[in-house]
């Protein structure tokens, strides 16, 4: 595998495509292979054992393609199928997981109150359990499942105001926010949703994803191999997915570009 082949990123969807643009944004030189399974989304609603053949199918395409590294940009998609994957095959996968820990180091010793917004299945799963379970103790910890917010990005409904505001409502209306740190964005395609959660909390709570950790981990990961794209290399990223719609093409490029 030479450090001129493709990194592939994969998510349920449209989401992953906020971590295209912040790996865009951090590895120019690289080349980027981004596959939506749109067809299947979203992810948060299905069992593990369905999120976990999605996720070793689109792989499988990967490897066809002859990446160098994978990046599950899916948290959902993480939980269910990182470890099998790594099983597989020999090349980095770089997965993704809700960034409590970012969130609760804020407080440099002092108790934290965050909020982790994610999908169902992220929250249901083993491995947020376990995440979890480093910081309740010394923080308090309120997982919130926000399956509609995935939905209002796949229906293209993100620059709908008056509907994402009224969603973010729903969900979040039942807390004292003003009581509130932070804020995890613990799916990705909640990023896109960032200036919406700046309006509806105070300033003093902080808004957390795990994007740029991720492809600084990525980075970090192929530098130790050799792997890096070489710095007089012209980057590109190439859109798939399996919603084979204009739509879907159409605001795949949208939200790359936004």
């Amino acid at each position: 595998m030479t450090s001129t082949a493709p990194i592939g990123v994969f998510d349920s969807g449209l989401g992953g495509i906020s971590v295209v643009r912040q790996l865009v944004h951090d590895m120019p030189h690289e080349r980027v292979l981004y596959f939506g399974d749109s067809a299947h989304a979203p992810y948060g609603v299905k069992t593990p054992e369905q999120v976990r053949e999605l996720s070793l199918r689109i792989v499988k395409r990967f490897v066809e393609q002859g990446v160098k590294a994978v990046v599950i940009a899916c948290n959902t998609a993480t939980s269910a199928a990182v470890n099998e994957l790594r099983d597989l095959y020999d090349f980095p996968i770089i997965g993704m997981e809700p960034a409590l820990k970012v969130a609760c180091d804020r407080g440099h010793g002092v108790r934290q109150r965050v909020i982790v917004a994610a999908t169902p299945l992220t929250l249901r799963e083993h491995k947020f359990a376990a995440l979890m379970d480093r910081f309740k103790e010394d923080h308090t910890i309120f997982p919130e499942p926000c399956p509609d917010l995935v939905e209002i990005v796949e229906s293209g409904q993100l620059d709908n105001h008056d509907l994402v505001m009224h969603t973010l409502h729903q969900y979040f209306d039942q807390y004292d926010l003003s009581s509130i740190d932070s804020v995890v964005l613990g799916c990705t395609h909640f990023v896109f949703y960032r200036e919406y959660f700046r309006e509806l909390l105070p300033d003093t709570a902080a808004i957390i994803d795990g994007n740029e950790g991720t492809v600084r981990h990525l980075g970090v990961v192929l530098e130790s191999l050799g792997k890096l794209a070489p710095e007089d290399a012209a980057g590109s990223v190439e859109l798939a997915n399996s919603d084979p719609s204009e739509r879907i093409a159409t605001l795949s490029r949208e939200l790359l570009e936004r």
